[in-house]
């Protein structure tokens, strides 16, 4: 796709107005009785139908892809050491072998000056240590601490800065494959999934194979430059086992198609990808950045929920269904009240 002569390495192009009360606080119960939004990229088209007609969109031969991820209970409350200010400490992700360090986010980080101590309810104790170049805290934990078991015990499990009033349950953050626990947040499009439709799915000859990535914090940071081309993506870990990468190489070669389940297998698969454009197994950090311009070398569908303006997220879809499609899904959406973010409804862009 030639954008040369075009501005969608402009930022303001990804904006747009959405009403508050379409911010979804809490999910559909059913999981699948969401709605779904389908987007034919190649026509623009636009159909509307429920996330529990999936199966009637794909093919047998198809495979979809689904991350594995687990939220981590990751918010810990405990007070500053010698004081009674209570101190949220938000563990991102280990910095070392041990588990012992991680990335953090603090609040309030003013009152928690290098050196000083958060203590726990059991006793435990957290040195905040120094800022990182992304404004998150280095923290230490103290020899023969657990972290996991901590958030464990008594750690919560964060939700979206949005999200500022739910009677959803902690496990409806979770997608029902969840099973690798590493993530500060879900990865949204799974949670619409139930397991009768993914027995239904693989009834119909539909695939379902597994990647893993944990999604950092850095999902929700804004994009500050005006040029797109000029932001950096965070690093977060990911996955592709040698079972997945066989079965994606296979399907491909017989003309299936690849379905992603939200952005973060596609930025799994499009980074753990051979200059052939063939999936390679493996694990390790990536910054894929995806924005318009991009040439996509495995993905043939996705799924995703409706991202929040100027996003990285916004970018990735624009990319894969053009923007012009996007923006006008998007309208359609917000005409029609669907309901937007992490607990709201999906499209299927086909």
């Amino acid at each position: 796709m030639d954008i040369s002569n075009c501005n969608l390495y402009d930022l303001s192009k990804y904006d747009y107005h959405l009403p508050e009360e379409l911010i979804a606080q809490s999910p559909a119960e059913p999981r699948d009785s969401s709605r779904l939004l389908v987007l034919h990229r190649n026509s623009g088209e636009i159909n509307h139908a429920v996330f529990r007609d999936l199966p009637s969109y794909l093919r047998e031969g198809d495979v979809i892809v689904l991350n594995n991820t687990k939220v981590m209970a990751a918010r810990l409350f405990g007070k500053k050491e010698g004081g009674t200010a209570e101190i949220e400490v938000l563990l991102l992700c280990p910095l070392s072998h041990d588990n012992l360090a991680w990335e953090a986010l603090v609040r309030p980080g003013k009152r928690v000056k290098p050196g000083r101590k958060v203590v726990f309810p059991g006793g435990e104790k957290i040195e905040i240590a120094e800022s990182l170049p992304s404004g998150t805290r280095r923290v230490l934990f103290e020899q023969g601490t657990d972290p996991f078991k901590m958030m464990e015990t008594y750690g919560r499990v964060p939700l979206p800065p949005y999200i500022r009033s739910t009677d959803a349950e902690p496990d409806r953050y979770q997608t029902i494959f969840a099973e690798r626990l590493g993530s500060a947040a879900a990865p949204t499009a799974g949670l619409h999934f139930t397991p009768k439709l993914l027995d239904e799915l693989e009834r119909k000859g539909v695939k379902i194979a597994h990647v893993t990535l944990h999604v950092g914090i850095g999902t929700f940071k804004p994009i500050a430059a005006k040029d797109v081309r000029q932001h950096k993506m965070h690093a977060e870990f990911c996955s592709l086992p040698d079972a997945t990468a066989k079965l994606i190489n296979e399907t491909k070669r017989k003309g299936g198609k690849i379905v992603a389940v939200g952005t973060t297998v596609v930025r799994t698969l499009e980074t753990m990808v051979d200059d052939m454009g063939a999936a390679i197994s493996g694990s390790g950090w990536t910054q894929k950045f995806i924005y318009p311009g991009y040439t996509f070398r495995i993905i043939d569908a996705l799924i995703t929920n409706f991202h929040l303006p100027k996003s990285t997220l916004m970018l990735l879809v624009s990319a894969f269904a053009g923007y012009e499609n996007i923006m006008n899904a998007y309208q359609e959406a917000i005409k029609l009240r669907y309901r937007f973010y992490s607990f709201g409804d999906a499209m299927l862009i086909i």
